[in-house]
Formats: structure tokens, sequence, C-alpha cells
């Protein structure tokens, strides 16, 4: 299953993909003006399964103004694509994309903590559909 993750802000979007098992992240760019239209366009060109568009939470679990901005993005985009769109907890992806990008990493920040919420996400569906012992 191949996996787009959006880092949605007001100024721009940062893009990530999976592989096609659904294991590894990797960073594609930035929409600047985050369109819904743009990441249709994402979904057809990498043949995506699903889009994970992250969820601005305060580290108390609190929605703010931010918050409810993704939503609307969310459910915009979920109307011109043919895939599931889903939210996903986003707390702390730009503070591990600034560490990313002081360690060296070549893409834009706002595609790193895309790729960061998406790597959360995988692990967190990993964990979800792994049997209990």
């Amino acid at each position: 299953m191949r996996v787009l993750a959006i880092d949605h802000g007001k100024a721009r979007a940062g893009c990530a993909i999976s592989d096609p098992t659904g294991t590894i992240a990797r960073p594609l760019g930035v929409i600047e003006s985050p369109d819904p239209q743009k990441v249709a366009e994402l979904v057809a060109e990498h043949d995506a399964d699903l889009v994970v568009v992250g969820l601005p939470v305060s580290l108390g679990g609190a929605e703010g103004a931010q918050a409810a901005e993704a939503r609307a993005f969310r459910d915009e985009l979920a109307t011109i694509v043919d895939v599931p769109v889903d939210t996903y907890d986003e707390r702390l992806t730009t503070r591990m994309a600034e560490g990313s990008a002081r360690a060296g990493a070549e893409a834009p920040a706002d595609a790193l903590a895309a790729a960061h919420l998406l790597e959360s996400y995988l692990r967190h569906r990993e964990r979800a559909t792994k049997p209990t012992e």
C-alpha cells in the first residue's frame, strides 16, 4: 500500500510518499499555497492508495484553528480523489524535521516533516495490524 503524507500549512504543504509496501517513507517536496488539486495530481502520479494529512494538535491533545484548517483541507481533498483520506497526529514532526535538517538532510523542512509524519503513521499502522501474542 503506497501512502502519501501531507504536512499541511497555511503557506505550503510538505509531501512525502511511502514505497509500494508501505514500509519506507521519503520526502517528495513542497506544494506552495496548498491546493487539494495539486495533491490529487500527486495521488495519481505516484499511484497512492491512501492520503494522510497531518493533524496539528497541542502536546496535551487539544485542537486549534490549524487543526480545523487541516480537517477542512482533508475534507476538500476527499471529494476529488478516489482513495481514502485520513488525518494523523503530527505532534513533534516539525521539531524532528528541524533536527534532520541540522543533521544534513537535503529535502525542504516541510517535506521532512511530512516524511516524519508518514514514518510515524506507518509504524502505528504496523503495530495495529500485528497479532498480539
